[in-house]
């Protein structure tokens, strides 16, 4: 359901760095179909209308008021759009979910909480349950009969999950594992029904289990005192000789790897676009904030290091959006060429989403960093009254600080982003070892006359192409150096990934600027062209640098000044005017009071 308006043929995950796409190939928000837009509209609405009202109530930890809401998200369809027909959802696309949980976003507390029942608490059921599960629990967490949860972290094992130390026992009789062992900061935990819960067999096979809080042996412990979304409920739980029957085997035994690593691959792609809706929230406060408070006689959305501010977030929101529905939009397409009735189709599905691991975790990253800027900007326009908790920024900036830690540290993220397309590399899915060979030989041959590109944005798209040669040349001098034991440089990695991340934006940015230019002409496409140069400008440096670092560890005498020469040659554009960019951005949302595209 919801069809788009690109050629929707199946993309390879991470083939960005090596091929060319064109505006048609990419989906975007002006790609929205009437259906779509109808779901934004109810899902904003309840925001509004539901969620904005009662944000003191559940910010003080009314729980009764965030089941209620649950359960009216349920009867609106918005928290059963990727539960199938057959089991009381509406089994619709990811850009429909993507486009709902950046509504949802206006509250952060209420958008964990919706998160972790729409996503993490239940879409391990619908990819990995079996037939009697799936009847069993989707049906009544589609409606928000029961809420719910997941829980995989622990205190010894954040970040390095499958070292959990939970047990999993089955009984004599054969009937039931008993599991023993706590997690720790489960999203939902103070009130959920429902929870996804991971142990190892007999001490080292990793499992997930279904997990009813009225199971004997199953306990929740107290409510963290959280900095920020606290409007979440965030409980240790405790197992303690806990009785889960054998037939609530989630998947198979030994395989919970594959359940966690999946799931976090969808959570991540909603986060970004929950990063999203709620910049657009504090850049919104902030355009109100400017336009009534004065200073000198004049109101301070006139002057220009303000505007600047405005302008920068409202940029990135634009690259955000372009980054999360250009993923979801080739996660579609690569679903609906799964045969849904085919005993294969669960199989498949994952398959389908796990090959976009690398974008989904670059959105993760690039949301929750672009977020943690535009909030803390927020607070920096309101000056003293952003720190106060009456006025809106002060919540915001707690909230935000959350995002960079959960689905995955950024860290984590970071090394996935690097080690997968390095592994896919390694493997010939990626022909990016070739890839990286040419341009070596390129580089190190000296200066060749650069591409002449035509059409609108050229300039634009030839600076992608710069920052690809510079990917590929980053990751070249790193693999020579280290060749295996890549894995083990982190510092190399993550400077890598930071690259990729860059590259990715700005291609979104420029591929979505072009296809407003192509579908609407060039006066409507004047906004996305500044903000997506005014993103350019930033990107590059943010590259250079990263590429600089990179080189600076691998080489050193003649080869370093050989490679830096390179990094000049490749790194060289003309700057675009930022200072009047932002100034016609921020006019813009100005007059508009809100962030806008046209």
């Amino acid at each position: 359901m919801g069809t788009t308006a690109t050629e929707s043929k199946k993309i390879s995950g991470g083939s960005f760095l090596l091929e060319e796409r064109c505006p048609e190939e990419i989906f975007t928000p002006e790609d929205f179909s009437e259906q779509h837009q109808l779901i934004g509209q109810t899902a904003e609405e309840f925001a509004v209308n539901e969620i904005v009202p009662n944000i003191e109530k559940i910010e003080h930890k009314d729980f009764s008021v965030t089941r209620e809401l649950l359960k009216k998200a349920g009867e609106l369809g918005l928290s059963s759009v990727e539960i199938p027909e057959a089991y009381g959802g509406l089994e619709m696309d990811k850009v429909t979910a993507a486009i709902i949980a950046d509504h949802i976003a206006k509250y952060a507390g209420f958008a964990t909480t919706w998160g972790g029942h729409t996503g993490i608490g239940t879409l391990p059921i619908v990819y990995f349950g079996t037939e009697e599960q799936k009847k069993k629990y989707l049906p009544r967490l589609a409606s928000g009969e029961i809420v719910g949860a997941y829980a995989l972290s622990e205190a010894s094992s954040g970040s390095d999950a499958l070292n959990c130390r939970a047990r999993a026992q089955l009984s004599p009789d054969g009937k039931h594992y008993i599991l023993n062992g706590e997690k720790m900061w489960i999203t939902n935990a103070g009130f959920a029904d429902l929870f996804t819960v991971f142990a190892k067999v007999d001490g080292e096979k990793f499992t997930a289990f279904l997990v009813e809080k009225t199971f004997p042996g199953f306990s929740i412990g107290t409510e963290e005192h959280k900095m920020g979304i606290r409007g979440s409920s965030t409980c240790p739980i405790i197992l303690n000789d806990c009785n889960v029957p054998a037939e609530n085997v989630l998947g198979d035994i030994g395989k919970g790897h594959v359940i966690a690593f999946n799931i976090l691959n969808i959570g991540r792609f909603k986060l970004g676009a929950m990063c999203v809706g709620g910049a657009r929230v504090a850049l919104e406060n902030s355009i109100a904030y400017a336009k009534q408070r004065k200073a000198f006689n004049k109101v301070i959305a006139d002057f220009g290091l303000v505007r600047e501010k405005l302008a920068n977030m409202a940029t990135l929101i634009y690259v955000g959006e372009s980054l999360v529905y250009r993923t979801v939009g080739m996660m579609d397409a690569a679903l609906g060429e799964v045969e849904k009735s085919s005993s294969e189709a669960a199989q498949e599905t994952r398959k389908a989403i796990e090959e976009y691991a690398v974008e989904c975790s670059i959105i993760k990253v690039w949301g929750s960093e672009m977020i943690d800027y535009v909030v803390d900007e927020t607070v920096q326009i309101y000056g003293g009254y952003g720190f106060v908790e009456e006025y809106p920024a002060e919540r915001a900036y707690r909230d935000a600080r959350i995002n960079r830690i959960f689905e995955g540290t950024n860290e984590i993220n970071r090394l996935i982003i690097t080690g997968f397309l390095l592994k896919r590399a390694m493997s010939g899915q990626l022909p990016l070892m070739p890839a990286i060979k040419t341009l070596m030989d390129q580089v190190l041959s000296g200066p060749s006359i650069g591409e002449e590109m035509e059409g609108p944005l050229a300039e634009e798209h030839k600076l992608v192409a710069q920052a690809k040669k510079l990917g590929l040349f980053a990751a070249g001098a790193a693999t020579q150096k280290y060749m295996q034991t890549i894995q083990d440089q982190q510092e190399i990695m993550g400077a890598i990934a930071d690259v990729v991340i860059e590259i990715y934006a700005m291609e979104s940015a420029v591929l979505r600027a072009q296809k407003i230019i192509r579908n609407n002409g060039d006066s409507p496409a004047a906004l996305p062209v500044a903000m997506t140069r005014v993103y350019l400008a930033q990107a590059m440096e943010k590259i250079e640098s990263a590429v600089r670092k990179i080189i600076s560890a691998v080489a050193e005498g003649d080869m370093l000044r050989t490679q830096l020469a390179i990094l000049r040659r490749l790194a060289k554009y003309e700057p675009f005017n930022s200072i009047d960019l932002c100034q016609q951005i921020a006019q813009r949302m100005i007059e508009r009071g809100k962030y806008a595209v046209s």
